[in-house]
């Protein structure tokens, strides 16, 4: 039986450092399972394990502190991406017994990559890894399951959790398919509550822990985030020092003030507990402090304004925030 499960999501378009939040709730030795429930390789995440650097695109983060590591029901899974994954993580020592794979998940063939990158790739800006078709493959019921595939044997999950179980978001609130910039959007349910597609009930979500970052940033195609962004000398200045490429494409990340109106609406629709937010050393270190609120630049002299201004907003207008945490670090919260 599931004792609770507690979720991180992302609050903006992907890239917030939800990696590294999974990985410390991970590491405190709280949960039985970490598990994703959307999206494929098209995902990238960051953490840091006693100092050394690793970086997955699909297998979750708990296989790094030896916990159950679960890619469910709702997630595409690409065969060659998967067990370089795997080759990866064993030759750095971790325990890949541990990663199970749900036998309702679906395969990404070649064919699903060629679609994506002759008709979606250019139009879209997507990561041309055929997630798209995959998903559209599932919706016409075309598809190919995980229990289909000979290949998974060893890593199918028999859809079975128990104790506490962490889930893992990938991209964020804002490429969600139904909430973000149509058709500018991934092809998966990004929002908290597709969580529940792993198996248990909404009643037994705990905590929900978004992320978001101190300024915002936008991979791929968005007339919301136009290429004039890229010309920008002080938004240029943040992307550098913020090492702001994609982890899956190494594609350069458009950077924008952060935009707090749509941060609170991302809070109050994802039903966070609690907000971590990102990255305020990079402003604090240039000296740059804006952000949009009510489609208004507002600008502050120095980071106790910006961060005292951002956290009044949140705590008035987003009743089910408990906490609001700004982090100055890659490695931990």
């Amino acid at each position: 039986m599931i004792e609770y499960a507690d979720v991180v999501c992302g609050l903006a378009w992907g890239d917030e450092a939800k990696g590294k939040i999974t990985s410390q709730l991970a590491a405190s030795g709280e949960y039985d399972y970490v598990c994703r429930w959307a999206g494929g390789n098209n995902a990238g995440h960051t953490v840091y394990v006693d100092g050394q650097k690793y970086k997955t695109h699909l297998i979750p983060s708990g296989i790094f502190y030896g916990i159950k590591s679960v890619i469910g029901p709702g997630c595409v899974v690409n065969v060659k991406s998967f067990f370089e994954e795997i080759e990866y993580l064993n030759k750095h020592g971790f325990n890949t017994s541990l990663v199970k794979i749900s036998p309702r998940a679906h395969v990404v063939t070649e064919e699903h990559i060629t679609r994506d990158r002759k008709n979606q790739y250019q139009k879209l800006g997507t990561t041309a890894k055929g997630i798209g078709p995959c998903y559209s493959d599932k919706s016409k019921r075309t598809g190919i399951r995980v229990e289909d595939f000979d290949d998974f044997k060893s890593y199918i999950w028999d859809e079975k959790l128990s104790g506490r179980v962490l889930c893992e978001g990938a991209q964020g609130f804002w490429l969600d398919l139904d909430y973000g910039n149509y058709p500018f959007v991934t092809s998966s349910t990004t929002l908290p509550y597709a969580a529940c597609s792993l198996g248990f009930a909404p009643q037994k979500i705990r905590r929900v822990y978004g992320a978001a970052k101190i300024y915002d940033t936008r991979s791929g195609l968005d007339p919301e985030f136009p290429e004039t962004l890229l010309d920008d000398p002080e938004l240029t200045k943040i992307g550098m020092l913020g090492q702001e490429y994609g982890v899956t494409t190494g594609r350069r990340r458009k950077v924008n003030w952060l935009n707090l109106s749509k941060l609170v609406q991302s809070v109050n629709i994802s039903g966070c507990t609690d907000v971590i937010i990102s990255k305020v050393d990079i402003l604090k270190e240039l000296n740059y402090f804006k952000i949009y609120y009510n489609k208004e630049l507002i600008e502050f002299e120095n980071l106790n304004q910006i961060k005292t201004y951002v956290l009044s907003t949140i705590k008035r207008n987003c009743e089910l925030v408990e906490r609001v945490i700004f982090s100055s670090s890659p490695k931990k919260i």
